[in-house]
């Protein structure tokens, strides 16, 4: 039976049974932005047997995608060692809230098991939490299980618990029993547990009774209502159904294998050492199709960079099997084809998983070999001992190896790695970086005074706790709680603060302050624990008491710009899809700068269409609320929140209604019509998979348009046409410059020809080949090149170097016969050299070359030098 009819047969005969069927949920977790991935079929269901989201049915069954690749449940270094064990795979589900319990449960598992999917009866096993008394009967009544079939374990494999506290219970399991018939059938706990292990038993699905709250004294007190969670692989039910060894030898992963055959061209082996490699392509292009089709997109940084390092892992694996080319990306189109009908997200998202997951390869196969030859040195074969951890962070650092995967391949030579040297490592680089940052934002923020905040000399003039009044009132009259001054300059705290200090990429506050006989300028606002300060110039003579302080106008373009962002972002996961998150943001009064992860520009059209959708919000001057919500509360109304980011239980929320919903403390307008208008500048790669466009918005957008609006005019005036027909008059220009430089063309190949003939006429004999050097003029770069092409098949068998100079720039082109080079002689190596006496530096390939020439003065003397170096490469190769 194919896995398609198992999970088709497993989703009817609970439909049947008067259960709901609900699709399987993402494998990013809706409501909990700190579990990683969706890892059991009860995930989406956790707020309901928690008492807190209430569903209009009590029976559920699903077949539920999950991932088990990073942290508490981790199979990533296991998959394709094992048979069974996967980081992408299908649990099939059957759940009762408060309805059925341990007898329906116990009924319905082999009732389906025997009756639906034809499994032998004899062949089927169950355990059992060792307490359990009822479950250990029910096997016998509603099973018909002898006793001996029925083992008793403790909580290690018998009792499941939702976290430390919370719904609990004991849980049975049904296993398959793939020895042969003879074999014998009365075992004690300790010879079961060693047949599981070896693999003869094979557990087909997990039924958990849930029937005790632990509290957090550890005591367990039994539930209202129990409820029924049950899971079962689907990749194992497929293997004990299609006779397989192994899960990869099924039909949900064989095609994966075959397509994986096409790519490499070589043959899979499930025993020989490149069958592993096989079985990883297979697994990991699961995991990779469905985490980006799910939204998930390769970073640094918690989801995305589990993502990258499974496609990173595979990508050594392709390695293994001699690809030096994108592997996986194939194979996850596979994916897409054989489990579209059933995903159709998958469909869906075709292009965009093929386009991340091959961008992703290139960029890890461009560094793979050098650091491949890096774990060579510090780890040779046949050695052993331990990789030092500086080392495996300049692979992690350096050449992108994730830390497992140097693990992995250290264990597989009989190395260890200093995984506490490579975390002081990583924590280094981490201080450094924060420092930097902590570093710039005291020069922006606290501007002119001591590197630090003044810890001495403050007067402090009330024990008022300050209160932020910013997202309200611009202006407010207040007093100062306290103040310290040092150069001119002062820094103070007041009761009442209107200016918002930079966070969550929005700048900061400018504006002043002004009391009895002094004012000063805020050219700085800072945190400092739990109280926000100013600084900046002072004229007068500094007196506490009764200040009125201003916002600078400016804080009404920054908030155009941070409710823009909002919706920038809202657009751009409309046009790009749901994986598109937030990667980076500035937000000043002048533009806004949003980096998101993406794999590549975006289109004319995109960009469009993004803008289009911006503006639409803003036009129809929608109100902009913002509230305070429970975390939870918010979460569960579809609030963004970034993976990893610590929130408090109370959280403030901004939603334009129907568009963008976001976490937010920023400050933002009162209707999206007040941003006015908005414009993109530019869009731009800021780092590997992420994108970063720029943009204005309200006045600035105006002016920006204005902008372009007299530029247009000045074409105009300058080309003599109306600005509707700046088009037609440049499309003729440019037909008239394409004609001119195909004559420039000609007269200059004329001219390379004369000088091929000069240069070869006059090469000098070292060694039997012939080393010409000179000068030349040329059009461009790719006539440069063509020149040198025409002077390789002259020389017959030799080496040149010429000085060219192509209109104001001076370059160095070096050429070497296909003969030579198989000798050791190379065109690159020769024009570094060359390169070094002109001031210069560059590089190519082994039969052409090019490099700079940092002072055109010095090009002459050295290109007499060019025999000199020649001569001992064409020693060694005449030997």
């Amino acid at each position: 039976m194919k896995a398609a009819e198992i999970r088709r047969r497993f989703i009817d005969y609970f439909v049947r049974n008067g259960h709901t069927h609900v699709t399987s949920s993402s494998l990013v977790p809706a409501n909990d932005p700190t579990l990683l991935f969706t890892n059991a079929g009860m995930v989406q269901f956790k707020g309901t047997f928690l008492g807190q989201e209430p569903r209009p049915y009590k029976r559920a069954t699903t077949a539920q995608k999950c991932v088990r690749a990073g942290g508490k449940h981790n199979d990533l270094e296991q998959v394709g060692e094992t048979a069974r064990h996967h980081t992408f795979f299908e649990m099939l589900g059957n759940f009762s809230f408060g309805d059925y319990f341990k007898r329906e449960a116990i009924r319905y598992g082999w009732e389906f098991c025997t009756s639906e999917l034809g499994l032998d009866p004899d062949r089927l096993w169950a355990t059992v939490h060792h307490t359990d008394d009822e479950a250990f009967e029910l096997w016998q009544e509603e099973a018909g299980l002898p006793r001996a079939r029925i083992l008793r374990f403790g909580d290690k494999d018998n009792f499941w618990q939702m976290a430390e506290t919370g719904p609990c219970g004991p849980c049975a399991e049904i296993l398959y029993d793939q020895r042969p018939k003879s074999a014998k059938q009365e075992l004690t706990a300790d010879e079961f547990e060693a047949l599981s292990e070896s693999g003869d038993f094979l557990e087909l699905w997990n039924l958990v009774f849930m029937q005790f709250n632990r509290d957090e004294e550890g005591v367990l007190d039994p539930l209202p209502k129990p409820s029924i969670d049950t899971g079962a692989g689907l990749e194992r039910i497929a293997a004990a159904l299609q006779g397989a060894n192994s899960n990869f030898h099924t039909d949900l992963f064989m095609p994966l294998i075959r397509r994986a055959e096409e790519v490499v061209q070589l043959s899979y082996a499930a025993e020989e050492p490149g069958g592993v490699s096989f079985r990883v392509l297979a697994d990991h292009a699961r995991a990779v199709a469905f985490l980006i089709a799910d939204g998930v997109f390769p970073t640094n940084e918690g989801r995305g960079y589990v993502l990258r390092r499974i496609l990173r892992r595979a990508g050594r694996h392709a390695w293994l099997l001699g690809r030096r080319e994108p592997t996986l990306y194939q194979v996850c189109d596979e994916v897409v084809a054989q489990m579209g009908e059933d995903y159709p997200e998958l469909l869906h998202r075709r292009e965009h998983i093929l386009r991340t997951a091959r961008g992703e390869e290139e960029r890890f196969m461009a560094t793979i070999d050098g650091g491949m030859e890096r774990f060579e040195a510090i780890a040779p074969k046949d050695g052993h001992g331990v990789v030092p951890g500086e080392e495996a962070f300049k692979l992690y650092d350096t050449y992108g190896f994730p830390l497992d995967l140097t693990e992995l391949m250290a264990r597989e030579r009989g190395y260890e790695v200093d995984v506490a040297g490579f975390e002081r490592a990583l924590e280094l680089q981490r201080r450094r970086s924060r420092e930097k940052r902590e570093e710039q934002r005291r020069r922006g923020d606290l501007e002119g005074l001591s590197s630090d905040i003044p810890t001495a000399g403050w007067s402090r003039y009330s024990d008022d706790s300050q209160e932020w009044v910013g997202y309200e009132q611009l202006s407010v009259d207040t007093d100062v709680l306290a103040a310290v001054g040092q150069d001119g300059r002062i820094v103070l705290e007041l009761r009442w603060n209107p200016f918002y200090a930079e966070s969550g990429g929005q700048v900061s506050d400018r504006g002043h302050v002004e009391g009895d006989g002094w004012r000063m300028e805020v050219e700085g606002v800072a945190r400092l624990d739990d109280r926000t300060l100013i600084a900046g110039p002072i004229e007068g003579e500094f007196k506490p008491g009764l200040v009125r302080a201003v916002v600078d106008d400016s804080r009404r373009d920054t908030q155009r710009n941070h409710t823009a962002t909002h919706l920038l972002h809202a657009a751009l996961r409309s046009v790009l899809g749901e994986h598109v998150s937030q990667a980076g943001s500035l937000v000043a009064p002048e533009r806004l700068r949003f980096d998101f992860t993406h794999s590549g520009p975006l289109s004319d059209a995109e960009l469009e269409e993004v803008e289009r959708l911006v503006n639409e919000q803003i036009w129809t001057d929608k109100p902009v609320a913002k509230q305070y919500l429970a975390y939870k509360d918010a979460i569960s109304r579809g609030a963004m929140a970034l993976f990893g980011e610590k929130y408090g239980d109370i959280v403030r929320v901004v939603e334009v209604p129907g568009f963008s919903l976001e976490l937010c403390g920023g400050c933002h307008v009162r209707t999206t019509g007040e941003i006015g208008l908005f414009q993109i500048a530019s869009e731009t790669g800021s780092a590997a998979g992420v994108r970063r466009i720029e943009a204005v918005s309200g006045p600035y957008a105006y002016e920006q348009f204005k902008d372009h609006e007299r530029l247009l005019d000045e074409l105009g005036r300058k080309l003599r046409v109306p600005p509707e027909g700046l088009l037609q008059r440049i499309e003729v220009l440019l037909e008239e410059q394409r004609a001119l430089r195909e004559q420039m063309h000609k007269h200059v190949e004329r001219a390379a020809a004369d000088d091929v003939g000069r240069l070869v006429d006059g090469a000098v004999e070292i060694n039997g080949a012939k080393v010409a050097t000179g000068t030349i003029e040329t059009a461009d770069s790719e006539t440069l090149r063509t020149f040198g092409d025409r002077l390789r098949e002259r020389l017959g068998t030799g080496v040149a170097v010429v000085a060219a100079k192509l209109g104001e720039r001076h370059s160095l082109l070096a050429v070497v016969t296909d003969d030579l080079i198989g000798r050791g002689v190379r065109a690159d190596e020769v024009v570094r050299e060359v390169a070094k006496l002109a001031g210069g530096k560059g590089g190519g390939r082994p039969h052409m070359a090019q490099a700079s020439t940092g002072d055109p003065g010095r090009v002459v003397e050295a290109l007499k030098k060019v025999p000199e170096i020649v001569r001992p490469l064409l020693e060694r190769a005449g030997k």
